[in-house]
């Protein structure tokens, strides 16, 4: 189930963004702030809390939830502080893929709530943040505007309703929104979003151009991991090997617990033909962060290794991951619909694409649509949907395969011979399963 880089709001589907990052400042306008990519909550005095949050560690984030902890026992009714402390349980979620976190930080937002019941742009923001991890970008949208009706200045509330709008298939206004996030605050996380919008329109130079400013110019070691890794993924888009490796060793020499750039390594390996170390790789990152994207990419794997048997053991941790993320409210429709498409039920897909789209519109959402469509053999409706993904020009060589296969299947030769060529022609090593399909369907045109 190979995708392209995951917009960023999805933080519990391993994004590899910092995403609380965007909400560096907590509130836009709010006094006291700090470095780039820090919350500075604030004290009921007005003062600046003697602790900063940088989210972009999981070291440094876990020494600042026990700050909090420690100083919401003496300061229980700091309002801020608890919606702070409700961000930072949502990267915890982020970055464990552990979706335990989410209660908690429902409840300390809603904490801060209690304590705050009007104006609390905090809250509202904490809420947004948590919205997008568990998928349901309406609420997302919703509370990110309460942000903004409060502080139209907020600069983390236009990225937090950027990604929202991004998910809703509202992708002008998205745009919109990231450029007045730069505009009010320019930041790692504005320039983030700006890359992807970019990225997202198939203006790779632009994207690419966009991050290698924002690393000349960062100084934090999970800054630069970041970067490197984003960097990295857009190498891999286009197939450029040598360039994806060298962005991900160097995103493991700054940060060398990052499993993003792991998992980039071990797609790099795979199309290198070093199975061996491709697979190594997708272990120690389906154990580190075991979600529906790293087990199927391990199962993909081990299957075109002639490894039947624990190809369908990861294929069955595809499932209970995804079962999980529900249990705690997460929507998992999306990554359900690809994954039940290619290693499972094809009824199971349609129902799953179906509600995706319907929850979040967006070009990855038409993508599945289209593709759990065709697997069910309604291919002249799939064509709309596989269409609608690739309204923006993404450079998605998954878009373009899915969208080759459904016209080769209605009989559309030039059309189906244009899209297979250019999913090889972007990155010729886009999928263990998928790439060589294209290859022998192009081949047999």
């Amino acid at each position: 189930m190979p995708i392209l880089r995951k917009p960023l709001a999805m933080a519990s589907t391993a994004l590899g963004l910092a995403v609380l990052l965007l909400a560096a400042a907590l509130v836009g306008g709010m006094p006291g702030g700090t470095k780039q990519g820090s919350v500075a909550p604030q004290l009921a005095g007005g003062a600046t809390a003697p602790f900063a949050i940088d989210m972009a560690s999981a070291g440094s984030l876990s020494a600042t939830v026990a700050a909090l902890q420690e100083h919401l026992q003496t300061q229980p009714k700091d309002s801020r502080s608890w919606a702070t402390l409700g961000l930072a349980y949502v990267e915890q979620a982020r970055l464990s893929t552990d979706p335990a976190f989410y209660p908690k930080a429902e409840g300390a937002l809603q904490e801060s709530l209690a304590l705050e019941p009007d104006n609390n742009d905090a809250a509202a923001l904490g809420l947004s943040s948590l919205a997008s991890g568990r998928h349901d970008f309406a609420a997302a949208e919703r509370y990110a505007r309460q942000v903004l009706a409060i502080n139209p200045d907020s600069a983390a509330g236009y990225g937090a309703l950027s990604d929202a709008l991004t998910e809703l298939g509202r992708s002008s206004e998205a745009l919109s929104a990231a450029r007045t996030m730069d505009r009010l605050r320019p930041s790692l996380p504005s320039v983030a979003r700006l890359s992807y919008q970019a990225e997202l329109r198939g203006d790779l130079d632009i994207a690419r151009r966009l991050l290698a400013e924002a690393l000349r110019q960062a100084q934090d070691p999970a800054d630069a991991a970041f970067l490197e890794h984003q960097l990295g993924d857009l190498a891999w888009l286009t197939g450029r090997l040598g360039t994806a490796d060298t962005h991900y060793r160097a995103a493991l020499a700054a940060d060398p617990g990052q499993v993003a750039a792991l998992f980039g390594r071990s797609r790099v390996a795979a199309a290198r033909g070093d199975l061996a170390t491709a697979l190594g790789l997708a272990d120690t990152v389906a154990q580190r962060r075991p979600t529906v994207e790293h087990a199927v990419w391990y199962g993909e794997l081990l299957d075109s290794a002639g490894r039947a048997k624990p190809a369908a053991d990861q294929y069955g941790l595809a499932r209970i991951a995804a079962d999980v993320q529900r249990a705690a409210g997460v929507a998992v429709d999306l990554e359900i619909a690809l994954y039940e498409a290619d290693h499972g039920d094809p009824t199971k897909a349609l129902a799953a694409a179906r509600a995706a789209y319907q929850q979040r519109p967006s070009v990855f959402a038409a993508d599945a649509y289209a593709w759990a469509l065709h697997v069910n053999g309604q291919d002249r409706k799939a064509l709309g949907y596989a269409k609608k993904a690739a309204k923006l020009g993404t450079a998605s060589s998954l878009f373009a395969y899915h969208k080759g296969v459904i016209e080769r299947s209605l009989g559309m030769a030039d059309a189906a011979r244009r899209d297979l060529a250019r999913a090889l022609k972007l990155n010729p090593h886009f999928s263990p399963l998928h790439a060589p399909l294209a290859e022998r369907a192009l081949a047999s045109m």
